[in-house]
């Protein structure tokens, strides 16, 4: 007969009242009026009020209820009762509602948790991480799992509409070179070789394109092996797409309505379309950040030209030797902020690479403090007026390289943003970040590197620069942003064999090399490449936003540690020497060891 449930807990309503229903859940919470026991009981549609009247019941079942404690998994059997008058729940979805229990089943019993479920604050986040099927039956987690079902299943059902397959790339493929280090797999058959679990699906969905299969999504799973933070695991979802025979303009457009229909079919959001868009330099020298955040102002004004001849040497020296000085209004902050506070932004932007901050504040004088002092009132004024000052703004600058320049002030605007309390709630601003650089340097190896992969093409006139001016060459690239995070993006692939490997000359790869780790695909040229492009959006950081959260982790069943640790099954372990042998694998037990003290320590 099964378990006979009717309904959820959280499904209970006004017009239920009168049915007989059973319901299976946790117990929530227990209370004790009178001999008249109350137990909440929770599952993951909600909490519903259960009343065990010892009037009713007989006494084995009321003795079990009084027995019941906080997450005892149990069946209610009984009839849908309107509450007496003044005492609904306005706060509880249920609240109107009550259930008079005439049979309770005690399926399972439980220890006192380590949390209580329904804590929102105070229980700390490895706490929670150790035990996380328990945290999963908070409502709030749950709710976001639910969000993020409901994405998927619009973006399939969007894609589907639209003519794409949804088709499978494998696990186990080979390392290619896509910004960060893979995780590799040894073969067991394979003695001395390595599989890499994926990055991205990036050349199987161009492969695809290349057999003709022409629309191809899936929600794919990738793997980094990169240090983590608030909006980055280890393993993550992204909404992988590819498509073929279109160009930039039909991608971006394609893209704006499956992403206005998941807005529209979660949060309930229409989207004006077309979306915003912003080359990456101007982004950059606006907003200091290649995924700016439009929710506010704070923009970034440069003012080289103006400063560049002034009597103020470190203005001036940094206008002749090439590098560019740049600013941002603060209103009202000259008459808010301390000099402690001005201060603590200076070693801000210290921390993120400044030489240091300088500033001055406008008063109906002329202006005070900081570097006023170097300025005639001509060379002032006009300052003033680039920016758009008024009295009691404060004015801050940097002079520097402008990477340098934007890095800081960039950061600076997000932290005032926040300190001021100047970006709305609510607000969802989506914006395309087009016309990037197809290289970018790395001082590390002093050479450029693909900015975005080294698949992404680039705009043709900028062709003949590929290996002779790299920092002129423009990609057929485009981000999006929203409110602040890069949601997503993607590029119109390389299609031709030539400019394939002319673009792995370019980033350092010798002929050898290239067809080494992707002869197979470069071969696939040879056959007809049609043209082709895509985008990928970073699933778990789309939900993220959708669900108001600050960490991927709160959307994510079950998340790693920022140390790329699974607390609960307390992964990675140490593999036996069974395994490691038949794998052909030897340790070093010294070497390993000393990793692991390094580790500790720092």
């Amino acid at each position: 007969m099964g378990f006979q449930r009717t309904h959820f807990c959280g499904e209970l309503r006004a017009e239920h009242v009168g049915q007989e229903v059973v319901i299976c859940g946790w117990v929530h919470r227990r209370r004790d009026h009178g001999g008249v026991i109350f137990i909440d009981v929770r599952d993951r549609e909600g909490l519903v009020q259960a009343v065990f009247n010892p009037e009713r019941l007989p006494v084995a079942e009321f003795a079990e209820a009084e027995k019941l404690r906080s997450e005892f998994v149990v069946q209610v059997f009984g009839k849908v009762h309107a509450r007496m008058p003044g005492m609904a729940n306005p706060n509880l979805a249920t609240g109107d509602v009550e259930i008079y229990a005439n049979k309770l089943v005690v399926l399972n019993e439980a220890k006192t948790p380590p949390f209580a479920v329904e804590a929102r604050n105070g229980v700390d986040e490895a706490l929670r991480l150790r035990y996380r099927y328990l945290d999963l039956r908070r409502p709030e987690l749950q709710a976001a799992l639910a969000l993020r079902h409901k994405t998927t299943t619009l973006i399939r059902e969007f894609c589907d509409q639209h003519g794409f397959w949804e088709i499978e790339t494998p696990m186990l493929t080979k390392s290619t070179p896509e910004g960060a280090r893979d995780f590799l797999v040894p073969s067991r058959v394979q003695p001395g070789e390595f599989y890499a679990l994926p990055q991205s699906p990036q050349i199987f969905k161009q492969l695809l394109m290349m057999g003709g299969i022409d629309r191809y999504f899936q929600l794919a799973r990738c793997f980094r092996d990169e240090d983590l933070r608030a909006d980055r695991q280890p393993e993550f979802t992204q909404l992988d797409m590819e498509m073929a025979f279109v160009d930039r303009e039909d991608i971006l457009k394609l893209m704006e309505g499956l992403v206005a229909f998941v807005m529209e079919g979660t949060v309930g959001v229409k989207l004006p379309l077309p979306l915003p868009r912003m080359s990456y330099d101007e982004a950059m020298a606006r907003y200091g950040s290649d995924k700016p955040d439009t929710r506010f102002g704070l923009e970034i004004y440069d003012l080289t030209d103006i400063v560049k001849d002034c009597g103020f040497r470190v203005f001036a020296d940094t206008a002749a030797q090439g590098g560019v000085v740049r600013g941002i209004n603060v209103p009202g902050a000259g008459d808010r902020f301390a000099r402690r506070e001005i201060d603590e932004l200076g070693e801000l932007a210290e921390n993120y690479g400044a030489k240091g901050l300088l500033w001055l504040i406008v008063t109906d004088e002329g202006s005070r403090g900081g570097i006023s002092k170097f300025f005639e009132p001509s060379k002032l004024n006009a300052l003033v007026e680039a920016v758009g000052a008024k009295a009691g703004d404060l004015l801050i600058f940097a002079a520097d390289e402008p990477q340098v320049c934007a890095e800081v002030l960039g950061r600076i605007r997000l932290f005032l943003g926040n300190k001021l309390d100047l970006i709305p709630e609510d607000t969802w601003n989506f914006l395309w970040v087009v016309d990037w650089p197809l290289f970018e340097y790395d001082d590390t190896s002093r050479r450029f590197q693909a900015a975005h992969h080294p698949f992404t093409a680039p705009i043709m006139e900028d062709l003949p620069l590929l290996t002779t001016d790299q920092e002129k060459v423009r990609a057929q690239a485009y981000d999006l942003v929203l409110n602040g995070v890069e949601l997503g993006g993607g590029s119109i692939r390389i299609h031709r064999r030539d400019v394939q490997e002319q673009m792995f000359k370019a980033i350092g790869l010798s002929a050898e090399e290239a067809n080494a780790r992707f002869g197979f695909f470069l071969d696939a040229f040879d056959y007809g490449a049609p043209p082709h492009g895509g985008i990928a959006f970073g699933l778990d950081r789309w939900i993220m936003l959708l669900a108001k959260q600050s960490s991927i982790r709160d959307v994510i069943a079950f998340p790693k540690t920022a140390s790329a640790q699974d607390l609960m099954s307390d992964a990675p372990a140490p593999a036996v020497e069974k395994q490691l042998q038949e794998l052909h694998i030897r340790l070093n037990p010294e070497a390993v060891q000393g990793l692991k003290q390094k580790e500790t320590s720092s």
